[in-house]
């Protein structure tokens, strides 16, 4: 039995049932009435015969199109919050779309689709593809017939790079092509430094105020792990208390962006640091309006809630927060998550730690990515030369 219906773009999109023969019900689409119902027929005439087609040979596996596949990938591995945001994103993209149908083509066309119709940024254009590879990868791992390659992995370098085609389409809708931003931007010495002093609450030049620093002792400590450790802000402000170990001069991660869990080496400065805030909480300073280690909480921002969106609006509001301060210091283009990329700066310029060494500290999961701190070491290349 099958049945039809036109959806609103004007395509026809066919349902058929087959018990015994197919595992599901097959959804198929057509661009006309006549062209659907002249391939059903033929379709229906071979399936009552007991006979299914070469074609539909793959359909037998439980991942039949790419909404399975990320349903199942979604139910079965554990991913990061951040890879199921984007992958929650893309379910209902492609609806009744076969996997036996995802080839380079369908690929290329995904692509060239998020920048002339979505005209997406090229770094969340990588995100989303990212999240699908990895998806598709573990498809292809699972041997199910219906994708045996993933076509995902043969887009070349630069994919997401705006091309002369893609502007021209992009400006012929009165829109901008989006660039790529690579964040690079260091903190000056002197900035370091202005910073400090309005976190210790000076007033900044040529204002009569200057930000709230609410839990002020807490806002200095979480710029001084940040600056030491390479952590991301929600890593930090999500540390229990017995995550951080002196001792060993520690920090251990179960819950990061990519999912990984790691131990993070601390610098005598992070552990000062912590031993000054600590002494300060323990005191019940005033500044920390009567927050407490009571709870086994780092920081008093978050309650403990694993929810997205409480935790985004943490997010939000601390970089905002510290968005303030850094204007106030006279650097107003610098980002919280800027720090993270100044700690790994740092950490190539004063040690001489490897790549993968530098990735466990900072959570990297493709050392690749650390290539752009290369020339932070050009003078030590120059040493081992003749």
């Amino acid at each position: 039995m099958s049945t039809k219906r036109m959806r609103p773009s004007g395509t026809w999109e066919y349902i058929i049932r087959r018990k015994g023969i197919l595992p599901k019900p097959l959804s198929l689409t057509f661009d006309t009435e006549e062209e659907g119902d002249a391939y059903v027929r033929r379709l229906e005439q071979m399936l009552d015969a007991g006979i299914l087609p070469e074609d539909l040979v793959a359909r037998r596996s439980d991942l039949v199109t790419v909404e399975d596949a990320i349903r199942s990938y979604m139910t079965k591995v554990s991913l990061p919050a951040s890879d199921v945001s984007l992958l929650n994103a893309l379910v209902g993209r492609w609806t009744g779309q076969p996997l036996t149908g995802v080839d380079y083509q369908w690929v290329e066309s995904w692509v060239k689709s998020m920048k002339r119709k979505d005209v997406m940024a090229p770094s969340t254009i990588r995100h989303y593809v990212g999240a699908l590879a990895r998806c598709f990868d573990w498809v292809v791992r699972s041997g199910t017939p219906s994708l045996a390659t993933n076509p995902l992995r043969l887009l070349p370098k630069r994919y997401a790079t705006y091309t002369d085609e893609d502007s021209v389409a992009v400006r012929a809708q009165d829109k901008a092509p989006r660039e790529d931003e690579s964040r690079d931007r260091r903190l000056l010495t002197t900035e370091e430094a202005s910073v400090r002093r309005i976190l210790d609450g000076e007033k900044p030049e040529n204002r009569q105020r200057g930000p709230d620093l609410n839990f002020r002792p807490a806002m200095v400590f979480l710029f001084e792990l940040g600056l030491e450790s390479a952590m991301r802000m929600r890593e930090m402000y999500t540390i229990d208390l017995s995550q951080f170990d002196v001792a060993r001069a520690t920090v251990f991660l179960d819950k990061t962006k990519n999912g990984s869990k790691r131990q993070v080496p601390l610098t005598t400065v992070a552990i000062a640091a912590f031993e000054r805030y600590r002494k300060l909480v323990m005191a019940r300073d005033a500044e920390m309006r009567g927050f407490a280690f009571d709870s086994g909480r780092l920081f008093p921002w978050w309650d403990g809630s694993r929810d997205k969106k409480v935790l985004a609006g943490i997010s939000v509001r601390l970089s905002g927060q510290f968005g303030r301060i850094f204007d106030a210091a006279g650097c107003g283009d610098f980002k919280f998550h800027d720090l993270r990329h100044e700690a790994t700066s740092r950490l190539y310029e004063r040690t001489s730690l490897s790549d993968v060494q530098i990735a466990k500290i900072t959570g990297h999961s493709d050392t690749k990515v650390l290539m752009r701190y290369s020339n932070l070491r050009g003078s030590d290349l120059a040493l081992r030369l003749w």
